[in-house]
């Protein structure tokens, strides 16, 4: 299975960039789960991390929600990632077997570091990239989509 959790928290920093561009107030976590189609617990969980390392400010009460902590521009696809995803490496490697041959003796630490070295590329293509970047992308496939209809 997937994990679709940089995905989630990437569509919930989109959509507040968007609503911070927009002029508008924080959005709760029934908005943004109405907008994303899943549970406001989902969001909050989601929101915990983002919050912790500063990229959103969460105001309680009724008239609170979450927004942005600072600005789109300043806000790395590869922060989202972290926050997003933990620890949690981006490949898993399969279960220890006896060492049997060369492949069984040594093909773990191969793939440690083969996996390394594509997650600190996949990081650093994120780390390229600002939440602004992304909306102005999105803005350009929607013009795209828009002349093809």
């Amino acid at each position: 299975m997937l994990d679709i959790r940089f995905s989630r928290a990437l569509q919930v920093m989109l959509f507040l960039a968007v609503a911070a561009e927009n002029g508008s107030g924080p959005l709760s976590s029934a908005d943004l789960a109405h907008r994303l189609n899943a549970n406001p617990s989902l969001v909050r969980k989601l929101l915990v991390p983002l919050t912790d390392e500063g990229l959103v400010v969460c105001v309680k009460g009724r008239t609170g929600g979450a927004r942005l902590g600072r600005q789109a521009e300043r806000i790395t696809l590869a922060e989202i990632y972290r926050c997003a995803v933990g620890d949690k490496p981006l490949f898993a490697p399969s279960p220890g077997v006896e060492p049997v041959c060369s492949v069984t003796a040594h093909g773990g630490e191969y793939f440690a570091a083969l996996t390394a070295e594509a997650e600190e590329a996949v990081l650093e293509s994120l780390g390229d990239r600002t939440l602004a970047d992304s909306v102005g992308e999105l803005r350009r496939l929607c013009t795209g989509h828009a002349r093809q209809d």
